[in-house]
């Protein structure tokens, strides 16, 4: 994501005309939305993870269990893809 000071942003949007300042308003509130969608539906994937792993009967995983797993993960992706580039 590009950092940049919000007083740029500020300036711009003064430069518009007040119905473009309402279509990136609209924007901005889509935005918002999106990712509070997003948010819902990952929480409510935990959820029904967790649920399941419950079921299981099985211990939470520590975090270095939790660290061990995404960098297996991670190692894998990087090996499919260099054998795609091959």
């Amino acid at each position: 994501m590009n950092t940049r000071d919000p007083r740029v942003l500020i300036e711009k949007l003064k430069a518009l005309p007040p119905q473009r300042v309402a279509e990136v308003e609209a924007f901005v509130d889509f935005l918002r939305t999106r990712d509070e969608e997003a948010r819902d539906e990952a929480a409510e994937r935990l959820g029904k993870a967790m649920a399941k792993l419950a079921e299981l009967g099985l211990p939470p995983m520590s975090e270095d269990e939790v660290q061990a797993e995404i960098q297996a993960a991670r190692r894998e992706r990087r090996d499919r893809l260099g054998a795609n580039r091959r």
